[in-house]
């Protein structure tokens, strides 16, 4: 064997072998594929400055040189140290889950080979990433350690610095209209009592990058065709804790429609498109009402199967006049067909209770209302905690689809259980077991069982809501209950109740419904020394057993867009209740409730509830019987007053309830900050209004403000409120903090 030399730029030979020297982790394998000298080949010192370069490029080695031994061609290599590990120390507003995933992008990353010069990278990655958080303070000291086995440990401690607050922002050129107006549109805000919450004082580029297209659309939607934002300037304080923003912008002139007309293949009859239009002539221009006309006309196609339709909005500008002749030219495409409707996450539920509620078929055209509402009658359906659809296109066609709908779903089975503390009752717990899907039929079986100081209630219920495959549903409940209304913060009295009951619902459309009922009950009341002399008075008059026979008829609306915690859509219910005449108290009572949910920005829901009922007797009987009587106040009515307690009295001085009830609530939902699973949880405030009497009377409506939180537990619903009354008087019994677990939402 040779003696290893330094190759000189005259050697020249040809290689019959390479050997390579100082690998420990790369393997040789690498080091010949990126090599651009083989074996056989005629090495020249042009090849030598060429393979140098070429293994620098690989980043791996940090130091390469090459020798000859005889006709071995000598790749003497050292390698780069590896990143064993990361510790970053000071940091809480970003996690270091972000920031590892951050400067991995940039090439740091455990188990990379470490390069010096990506730690510049680091501390610009870092400042950027703290910068769009509003922290300008940021200090960073990096700190590279030497470990065993050609290793490295890199350091970094993040002085992170208090967040830099919006002082002032000001918008320059506006004349038109003020800046307050203007920047009511704005996300970002000077320093308010809710930016604790809502962090809106706290700068980001982002932010600012959407509020300033928030500003230019407000321009566009009302005529400015030529608005512009020339510049915009961000100052911040030398000691970095104040930040000074300015948008200049030029608005130019106010634009009109002269004329609007359409063009292109309008596939279905221009009379129905004419009717999508939302602008005119004579009408200022407005952005906003042009791209809801493009959108109106493309989901109108979308129902005939063009789904992939493009409508196009072409303003022609005449500066002099000030006008705009507005085209819309319309491209449907082709007709899409769908070719599989695919279901996947529903491992418990039977795939024909999915399939039963789609309005999408199989070879036939792609609607996309259909399949819209397809996914939302399957989010109402209540076992499941999201559905997702997908619409990929089938592969080597250019008319199909696939409609793949993927749910998560969540246990149909429910505990549902109330808990309540107040001076009279002290602790009271009702339980209900019920399975909303049993075998993953569909069917709901409902066994309700009671032993607390109030009642002892058994009942057993069951639904099937395609009792006939059009929608017809069918159902029916048997029951006993004993209950001791005084347990209840009522009068002085109890009853026993077997009762039995039989209902069909049918269809009328896809958001209305009709339901009949009809139901046995035998009553016995009980009264006792303490009973007021209301109660005893209806004794003498009409007995104490009661055997009736009653039929209802109810109307269902229902627009909502999921089961639980809805947040756009609404419902209305109609019902009328009345013992047929032969039973022994003839009595009617009808109510009717709407609620309507209002989507405001994300995760932000505000809701209306109404709610009033009547009752009255006919025939033989004067009036509505007491036990039948309305009640309000608690936790499902006007929170902050206990349960029953609001409306009219007995001579005893207890609640007797009413024939009338009038209920009202408004309340805004929102997140609890820092949770993501939003669908599960949320916080709401709400004022709520209600009274009950013997007649319409809203002079004696109760009020009362506070702030609720609603959980949907692996367990059952879980609502909690604390609420303050704004009027009660000394007859009234409050009860600020109340808990409610397993009633639905």
């Amino acid at each position: 064997m040779l003696a290893s030399q330094t190759l000189k730029a005259e050697d020249q030979f040809v290689v019959e072998n390479i050997q390579v020297n100082g690998l420990q982790r790369i393997s040789a394998g690498t080091v010949y594929n990126y090599l651009p000298i083989s074996v056989g080949e005629k090495f020249t010192s042009s090849k030598a400055g060429s393979a140098i370069r070429e293994l620098f490029k690989t980043g791996f080695f940090k130091d390469i040189s090459l020798d000859k031994q005889g006709s071995t061609l000598v790749v003497n290599v050292v390698e780069r140290p590896s990143i064993a590990k990361i510790i970053f120390e000071g940091n809480s507003d970003l996690s270091s889950d972000d920031l590892t995933k951050a400067l991995k992008q940039i090439g740091l990353a455990e188990g990379k080979v470490f390069n010096r010069q990506i730690l510049d990278k680091v501390e610009q990655e870092l400042r950027r990433q703290y910068f769009s958080h509003g922290k300008y303070g940021l200090k960073i000291d990096t700190k590279v350690s030497k470990l065993t086995r050609n290793r490295v440990g890199i350091h970094i401690d993040i002085s992170e610095g208090r967040v830099a607050k919006i002082k002032q922002i000001n918008i320059v050129g506006n004349s038109k209209y003020e800046n307050d107006d203007l920047l009511k549109t704005f996300e970002l805000n000077t320093t308010n009592w809710l930016s604790f919450y809502t962090k809106d004082d706290q700068y980001s580029k982002q932010k600012l990058s959407a509020d300033l297209e928030r500003l230019r659309s407000y321009y566009l939607d009302r005529g400015y065709i030529d608005f512009s934002i020339d510049s915009t300037q961000v100052a911040i304080t030398p000691d970095k804790k104040e930040i000074y923003v300015t948008v200049n912008v030029t608005e130019g002139d106010l634009f009109t429609l002269e004329k609007v007309k359409l063009s292109g293949d309008l596939v279905v009859e221009p009379d129905e498109i004419i009717k999508l239009v939302k602008v005119g002539p004579g009408e200022i221009f407005s952005r906003k009402n042009a791209t809801a006309t493009s959108k109106a006309i493309s989901d109108r196609l979308g129902e005939e199967g063009y789904v992939f339709a493009n409508v196009n909005m072409v303003p022609d500008i005449d500066k002099e006049s000030k006008t705009v002749a507005m085209t819309f030219f319309v491209d449907p495409g082709k007709r899409v067909y769908v070719n599989r409707i695919n279901m996947s996450g529903n491992t418990k539920t039977r795939d024909e209770v999915l399939r039963r509620e789609l309005r999408q078929m199989e070879s036939s055209w792609a609607s996309t209302t259909k399949i819209e509402r397809s996914k939302i009658r399957l989010q109402r359906l209540g076992y499941f905690e999201d559905v997702n659809v997908e619409t990929p296109p089938v592969v080597g066609t250019s008319d199909q689809i696939d409609v793949n709908y993927s749910v998560t779903e969540k246990s149909s089975g429910n505990l549902m259980a109330g808990i309540g503390f107040s001076q009279t009752q002290g602790i009271v717990f009702n339980a209900n077991v019920s399975q909303d899907n049993v075998f993953g039929s569909g069917k709901r079986v409902n066994l309700a069982f009671n032993n607390s100081d109030v009642s002892t209630r058994y009942n057993f219920g069951y639904f099937d809501p395609y009792f006939t495959l059009d929608g017809v549903s069918m159902g029916y409940d048997l029951g006993y209950s004993a209950r001791d209304a005084r347990e209840a913060n009522i009068s002085n009295y109890s009853t026993d109740v077997i009762n039995s009951s039989f209902n069909f619902g049918f269809p009328l459309n896809e958001n209305d419904r009709l339901r009949f009922n009809l139901d046995f009950k035998h009553t016995r009341l009980k009264t006792s020394e303490f009973s007021s002399g209301e109660i005893k008075k209806f004794v003498e008059e009409n007995g104490d057993k009661y055997l009736t026979f009653a039929a209802s008829i109810g109307w269902t609306h229902d627009t909502l867009n999921r089961a639980i915690f809805p947040s756009a859509g609404g419902q209305q219910r109609l019902s009328a209740f009345a013992t047929i005449p032969g039973s022994d108290l003839t009595y009617y009572k009808v109510s009717y409730k709407q609620q309507q949910y209002f989507p405001i920005a994300k995760d932000l829901t505000f809701r209306l509830l109404g709610e009033v009922a009547y009752g009255d007797g006919y025939g033989s009987t004067d009036k509505l019987p007491f036990f039948e009587h309305y009640y309000a106040g608690g936790v499902r009515s006007v929170r902050g007053f206990d349960d029953n307690t609001l409306g009219p009295r007995d001579d005893r001085n207890e609640p007797f309830g009413g024939s009338t009830k009038i209920i009202g609530k408004a309340e805004l939902f929102f997140p609890i900050p820092f949770v993501e699973d939003v669908r599960s949880i949320r916080i709401g405030a709400f004022a709520d209004a209600g009274t009950v009497t013997d007649g319409f009377n809203i002079g004696d409506m109760k009020y009362s403000v506070g702030i609720s939180g609603e959980w949907l537990s692996p367990f059952g619903a879980l609502s909690v409120s604390f609420a303050i009354p704004m009027n009660a008087d000394g007859n009234d019994e409050k009860q600020s903090f109340q808990f409610s677990f397993g009633s639905g939402f």
